[in-house]
């Protein structure tokens, strides 16, 4: 059974995320000649896990928050300007800066639209982060999230969307059951995506 993450926990899920995506080349990329990269980062995740708090779900394998999977269902994929006012994220997003926001803009607006016709206004879930801690990585806390994940979905009878930066990480969701819709090349940072 996993532990259900509350407010109290975000700086502790945030700082799970950060070091998990810590050799992420996306993230990399985008904050790529920034400064204070540890506080960038845990603003970057902590927008995720409010924006889920609010409209989703946010698990962890326990309350040691060894590794922290966030989720919505699919009306709630997309995080506008007031979502992100309602969750409590703009300040997040503001401490990330906004030469990273600006980078992440056509980036997002990209995945957005190609989850919007992947996914052509049908219900589903979307797995908006999961991550585990580097010091737990490969030892089965991964697993639990994504398999949690599934369960959901087929409880709910929805499909499960996520995206991948590395092809790494296709092959774990390919063990699990996910089916490759695509391979994009995201703008501005010229990197792969997997949806």
């Amino acid at each position: 059974m996993l532990y259900m993450v509350q407010k109290a926990d975000i700086e502790k899920a945030t700082k799970v995320l950060a070091d998990a995506f810590q050799r992420d080349p996306l993230w990399n990329k985008i904050c790529e000649g920034e400064s204070d990269l540890d506080k960038r980062f845990r603003a970057i995740f902590e927008v995720p896990v409010r924006h889920c708090l609010k409209y989703g779900e946010v698990y962890a394998t326990t309350e040691k928050l060894e590794g922290i999977a966030a989720m919505v269902p699919g009306k709630h994929a997309d995080m506008t300007m007031w979502s992100m006012i309602r969750s409590g994220a703009m300040g997040a997003a503001m401490r990330m800066g906004s030469s990273v926001g600006k980078k992440m803009g056509p980036i997002f607006k990209t995945l957005t639209e190609d989850r919007q016709e992947n996914m052509a206004g049908d219900n589903f879930l979307y797995l908006l982060v999961v991550g585990v801690s580097s010091e737990f990585q490969g030892k089965g806390f991964g697993g639990q999230l994504i398999g949690a994940a599934i369960e959901k979905s087929e409880r709910e009878g929805l499909p499960l969307y996520l995206e991948t930066e590395t092809e790494e990480n296709v092959k774990l969701y390919e063990h699990f059951g996910f089916t490759l819709i695509k391979k994009i090349t995201l703008p501005i940072v010229n990197l792969p995506m997997w949806e």
